[in-house]
């Protein structure tokens, strides 16, 4: 499985200064961003993602639409927050309604553009019922 979201993607959104704080857990004050932290949180993060998109579209992807991507990307700054994230704070909310846009994927109510490839439709089937020979009709009853 592929991550949705890069390192870069996350700083880009979110500075490198955050997540060189959020990552660095050997060097006080934090001077490096850690990539396997980083990789941890992203793969978490995509895990997620997946779960609520491939309920949907066939993975991996061909072309991963950007809504997708911050999605995935404020879930993984969740992460790296863990129990330094405030209660209501900014990376909460950006959490929820991450994993709500996801749920709205799932549902189907979002729909994502992924490169011109349409979301896989249910496939419908016939109703066949089997059941043994009628004993009482009209005709047979209409005498009684």
């Amino acid at each position: 499985m592929a991550d949705f979201a890069t390192k870069q993607d996350l700083i880009d959104r979110f500075g490198s200064t955050e997540l060189t704080q959020l990552t660095d857990r050997t060097n006080r004050p934090p001077t490096m961003i850690d990539d396997t932290v980083v990789s941890q949180a992203l793969g978490d993060a995509s895990a997620l993602a997946s779960g609520y998109v491939g309920k949907i579209y066939q993975l991996p992807l061909a072309e991963v639409p950007q809504a997708l991507v911050k999605a995935v990307a404020d879930i993984a700054r969740y992460y790296l927050h863990g129990s330094r994230a405030t209660k209501d704070g900014e990376e909460e909310r950006a959490y929820k309604e991450a994993v709500g846009w996801l749920k709205d994927v799932a549902r189907g109510t979002v729909q994502l553009d992924v490169g011109g490839v349409p979301p896989a439709q249910p496939q419908g089937g016939t109703v066949r019922v089997v059941a043994p020979q009628r004993r009482f009709s009209r005709e047979s009853l209409r005498n009684m």
